[in-house]
């Protein structure tokens, strides 16, 4: 194992601690929250709230990616209508320059 692929793994471990620890966190934070709630902290529970989690975060996601859809659909079209313009301008002024050259 090189130099690269040693950093690429302890990188990627690295990564993995971080996450785990993230959720290690937000699981603490259910626990206290459901205590300061007078209720019974649940593995379900703690379920329930990561699948919510994910679930706004895919939204988010779906939100992102569709706005991002829409920009570049915009951009694209804006820049062929530039485009065709461009090469409409260029023509005509090739046939001016070649009726003014024959007359």
């Amino acid at each position: 194992m090189d130099n690269r692929d040693y950093n690429n793994a302890e990188n990627a471990v690295n990564k993995a601690q971080w996450k785990a620890n993230e959720y290690a966190e937000r699981a603490k934070d259910y626990i206290r929250e459901q205590k300061r709630n007078n209720m019974e902290p649940t593995q379900e529970g703690w379920m329930e709230r990561a699948r919510e989690n994910v679930a706004d975060a895919w939204e988010d996601t779906k939100d992102a990616v569709s706005n991002a859809w829409e920009k570049t659909k915009n951009w694209t079209e804006n820049a062929w209508e530039d485009t065709k313009d461009a090469a409409s301008d260029a023509a005509d002024k090739t046939k001016q320059a070649w009726n003014d050259k024959t007359n």
